[in-house]
């Protein structure tokens, strides 16, 4: 298996080949960074489905909402310099917001899920997602689906161009621009939010595994809404999604990638030799704006600035989390100074799939945290 895991973390390297071996995966890869260090950077299998290609240490791939985990360490670095104030409202920085009763909706809200923007009122497709302005001039002349604060409600595909907008606002620069000088660039980070056409050779192909991106036998109308544009994986494997910005969901990096980035916050504001944020500025992920039964997702969650907070689950409390539609994961464990991130090619079949989550545990147990 090509790569490296330290010997403790033997167990989860075993777990990881038999994965790949058994037909499970047909690509991914596994990495896991203790104080800012690397300890586990496994990659195996192969990077398109009909085995041709094979996983290679540089192969990246579309993450899906990993991508929101990169968006809100943006909007975090920003507020940590001053230029953000995440408890202002979004109409401070983008007048136009303040719309349709929406003058009150905090950056906070946003980053937490409840500002009742989880799709757009107009019918929108997928094409109209490459067109930046005219999403979010949308997004903004619209009305909230509910009392924003109140509760939180998935914000599938908008958080990252609601997100995006306050970031351009600020400083005259997207969001991608922003996350890959400031911060993707200055930790060798191999992720991107609108990918380079010279990248597309080392992207993995996405494999379908259920072709419903919501995965309720009776949808209400807000998860309905929530869900469109629908995207298909033939669209990923366009030029104009990759290159388009939607920081939401069309993030490409993979698990070395990943864990790196997200070391910042684990460790304390600094990773690969470079501080980014103060410890403070990197703990405020932590700050939990809402909890309960989420409206989209129908299950509950702790939503802090970006990311969910560890509800009880996990073995320790500082914790936060997210993953992307088909089985890409990413955790940040602060107690621990931890990251894991888990980027398998063929996407899960199940909200139930558990191929992340067994590597995550056996990553856990090996650094002695089970």
């Amino acid at each position: 298996m090509p790569g490296f895991a330290e010997e403790r973390f033997a167990p989860l390297r075993k777990v990881f080949e038999d994965s790949v071996a058994s037909g499970a995966e047909v690509g991914a890869a596994v990495c896991v960074t203790i104080d800012g260090e690397t300890v586990v950077d496994l990659w195996g299998g192969h990077a398109d489905a009909a085995a041709t290609r094979p996983w290679e240490r540089d192969t990246i791939l579309n993450v899906y909402s990993v991508t929101k985990t990169m968006a809100a360490l943006t909007a975090l670095l920003l507020a940590d310099r001053g230029e953000l104030d995440i408890a202002a409202p979004v109409a401070r920085y983008w007048p136009e917001f303040a719309a349709n009763g929406k003058d009150a909706i905090t950056v906070a809200h946003v980053l937490s899920h409840s500002s009742g923007l989880s799709g757009w009122a107009e019918p929108i497709t997928v094409t109209d997602l490459y067109d930046w302005d005219k999403v979010t001039a949308l997004l903004a002349a619209q009305a909230p689906f509910w009392e924003p604060g109140t509760a939180s409600g998935y914000h599938v595909v908008t958080q990252g161009f609601l997100i995006g907008e306050v970031v351009r606002r600020i400083t005259g620069r997207t969001l991608g621009t922003v996350f890959r000088q400031e911060i993707a660039e200055p930790l060798g980070a191999d992720f991107h939010i609108g990918l380079p056409a010279e990248h597309d050779a080392r992207v993995a192909e996405l494999i379908p595994g259920s072709t419903d991106t919501m995965p309720f036998a009776d949808p209400t109308e807000l998860q309905r809404n929530a869900a469109l544009p629908k995207l298909e994986v033939a669209d990923t494997r366009t030029r104009a999604f990759r290159g388009a910005e939607i920081p939401a969901g069309n993030g490409t990096g993979n698990a070395r990638s990943a864990a790196t980035v997200l070391a910042v916050l684990a460790n304390g504001g600094e990773a690969a030799g470079r501080r980014l944020l103060s410890e403070a500025g990197a703990r405020r992920a932590l700050e939990v704006q809402v909890e309960g039964r989420d409206l989209i997702l129908e299950m509950p969650v702790r939503f802090g600035l970006g990311f969910a907070v560890n509800g009880g689950m996990m073995p320790n409390p500082n914790t936060i989390y997210w993953g992307g539609m088909g089985g890409s994961i990413v955790i940040a464990d602060l107690d621990a100074r931890l990251t894991f991130a888990y980027t398998p090619n063929k996407m899960a079949t199940t909200i139930a799939d558990t191929r992340g989550f067994t590597l995550l545990m056996a990553a856990w147990e090996a650094a002695g945290h089970l």
